[in-house]
């Protein structure tokens, strides 16, 4: 690894919240960009969402470790000309409001352009900036139960009655993933042209894309239900596996003893295991049973058979596979140390890792508008006297 980052010289200019947006300037911020994250003066919602310690969210600081803080109050005279001054400044610009809220604020694709033509501005909202329902507020639970996904997994639970209740926001941090990679596109054609572009996220788009299969069943139905990976009860738990291919179910039969299922034509072929997949689920939840899970782990991926025993996240993050991997890493604030998860990929000669600093509310203001920007120390004081800047108290 060297001390460069793949970012490193990118500034990006953050007006997100809570979850979509904040995930992928987070991923921005990890490979080295230099992310102005604008609050507004009572900040991000999640600053003080829990879980807290002395009154500091680890939840928003796993979202925006590595940002830096300016509050300013977007309603107050000067607040757009320093917007301005900023995107002179910067390579991208995100933004995850509700679709309207920029282009009232007077900072919509068409003005920034205006000041900054090589920048690239990506909006995220819940179901696109254009459609009749554009304007529709929406957070992921709203979109995760719009976009069928809800209903295509309670298909999938045998004696349930409604969809399942929501607490994983999958939606944002999908289309958070999407949006950071078509912002590194979208810099890459910029390399090429010399002109920034607008990237249209949606969330609901996100989630459709998600469910391959579902689609082309909503299209093109299947005589039959698919086979579906269950649970399977051990003594001490639960178990999941997946004797997809024919290697693998060879491998399953003579893993547990039971030579004779390699015999019985309900599963000499995938096809034919696929329309008794149920059976074969219940045969195999005989053995699991008499075994604990990690007895059954253990077993199963010695002889080639994918399997893994249900953990909680907490032993997940435990596990010496992710410590080892440095999944996660280790931030401070003044409240502590703690774990945030590091970026999902990993550069062999870069340095892409969680950055540790956390900002106050508005810590950076007064050194980014005198350093980058030149503002005098009087101008500057005059836009905090005036409301326009915030800083934590």
């Amino acid at each position: 690894m060297t001390n460069t980052a793949p970012l490193d010289g990118i500034r990006v200019l953050d007006f997100t919240m809570i979850m979509a947006g904040p995930y992928c300037t987070r991923l921005m911020a990890d490979l080295g960009a230099e992310v102005l994250k604008i609050e507004a003066p009572e900040g991000d919602h999640i600053r003080n969402r829990p879980p807290l310690r002395d009154g500091h969210s680890t939840y928003f600081a796993q979202l925006n470790c590595g940002k830096k803080s300016l509050c300013i109050d977007l309603r107050r005279e000067g607040a757009r000309e320093v917007i301005f001054d900023l995107a002179r400044t910067c390579d991208v610009l995100v933004e995850n409001f509700r679709p309207g809220v920029m282009k009232r604020l007077g900072l919509s694709y068409e003005a920034i352009r205006e000041v900054n033509p090589k920048l690239v501005y990506c909006s995220i909202s819940g179901f696109g900036q254009t459609g009749p329902l554009a304007e529709r507020s929406a957070y992921a639970p709203i979109v995760h139960a719009f976009s069928g996904f809800d209903l295509a997994n309670l298909s999938y639970q045998d004696g349930l009655k409604r969809p399942l209740n929501n607490g994983l926001f999958i939606a944002d941090v999908l289309g958070g993933a999407l949006a950071f990679g078509a912002i590194q596109a979208a810099l890459v054609g910029r390399n090429r042209t010399g002109n920034g572009d607008w990237i249209d996220v949606s969330l609901l788009d996100a989630m459709l894309g998600l469910q391959v299969y579902e689609s082309q069943e909503a299209q093109f139905g299947s005589a039959r239900r698919r086979p579906l990976y269950q649970p399977l009860i051990s003594s001490d738990g639960f178990v999941i596996v997946a004797p997809i291919t024919q290697p693998n179910f060879e491998a399953l039969a003579n893993a547990i003893g039971r030579s004779d299922l390699l015999r019985d034509e309900r599963y000499a072929t995938v096809s034919a295991r696929e329309q008794n997949w149920v059976a074969l689920m219940s045969q195999l939840e005989i053995w699991t049973r008499d075994r604990t899970s990690l007895a059954c782990e253990d077993l199963l991926n010695a002889a080639g058979v994918p399997c893994a025993r249900y953990l909680t996240t907490g032993d997940a993050m435990r596990s010496p596979h992710i410590v080892e991997r440095e999944s996660f890493a280790t931030v401070s604030d003044v409240a502590g140390s703690f774990l945030v998860s590091n970026t999902p990929f990993k550069f062999k000669h870069a340095d892409v890792r969680a950055r540790s600093k956390i900002a106050d509310l508005g810590a950076d203001a007064r050194g980014i508008l005198n350093d980058d920007l030149g503002y005098s120390s009087e101008t500057i004081d005059s836009l905090f006297n005036g409301g326009t800047l915030r800083e934590a108290k």
